[in-house]
């Protein structure tokens, strides 16, 4: 197992490994059952893809608030007086307009050949608010020894991020530096063996599904034929 070591100036911002909030972003306890509402939890890729990364938290101990008046920034937040003269105070600053700034001061150390990708925290994907902060992404290579800023975009012009205490509001993820890979067609016989394993799966549905079939609270209908094809490839992965 490879390790993602950290060195920051604040310990508020606590990195881990990002986890889903249930009850809370990620959405209610509602079982996978007729009536149910769905939840973005239910869905198998998503939670995959939300607790890949590394999540980050506000550290200070009261509220940022970041608005667009008539196409200008505006900052709200009782700053005092900077914990060190050295520091960059207040630590959000505007970025023409469009975007603005935290001096984050992170040093996240990943293996030879990784780097370090912000990106904005899964939250965003379920913040009905439109007050979630969103990181623009970014890629920072293993030679850089310091994220010295992370970049947001601007809210829409009468709207307001919000910054809470203790609440992430970016995540991280490691990924290859290089993205040595190319785009081209599946040859007919690749085509072909796609085509078949989609066919079996489709074939399978109403065995592979059986008794995880649900119909939701807006008549959607569910089953659990992903989640019992992920649990088999996990296995016969640890196994091979």
């Amino acid at each position: 197992m490879d390790s993602v070591k950290y060195r920051l100036n604040d310990p508020g911002l606590a990195p881990r490994r990002t986890r889903m909030d249930i009850p809370g972003w990620a959405g209610e306890r509602q079982p996978r059952a007729n009536g149910s509402h769905e939840q973005v939890w239910h869905c198998v890729p998503f939670s995959e893809g939300a607790q890949y990364g590394i999540e980050l938290f506000y550290p200070y101990d009261f509220e940022l608030r970041v608005t667009t008046r008539d196409g200008k920034l505006e900052f709200a937040g009782e700053w005092g007086e900077p914990p060190s003269p050295s520091l960059q105070w207040p630590p959000f600053r505007n970025f023409g307009d469009a975007f603005y700034t935290y001096q984050i001061l992170l040093d996240l150390k990943v293996p030879k050949g990784f780097a370090i990708r912000t990106e904005p925290h899964p939250r965003f994907y379920t913040d009905r608010t439109d007050t979630c902060p969103i990181a623009v992404p970014a890629l920072v290579r293993n030679f850089w020894p310091m994220l010295f800023f992370c970049v947001f975009k601007a809210p829409a012009e009468g709207r307001t991020h919000i910054f809470r205490p203790g609440e992430p509001f970016a995540q991280v993820i490691v990924i290859p530096e290089e993205a040595n890979f190319t785009v081209e067609p599946m040859s007919p016989d690749e085509a072909a063996e796609r085509e078949l394993q989609s066919r079996r799966i489709h074939a399978s549905r109403p065995t592979l599904g059986k008794e995880t079939e649900w119909v939701s609270s807006t008549n959607t209908v569910f089953d659990g034929t992903y989640r019992h094809l992920h649990r088999a490839a996990k296995e016969k992965a640890r196994k091979s």
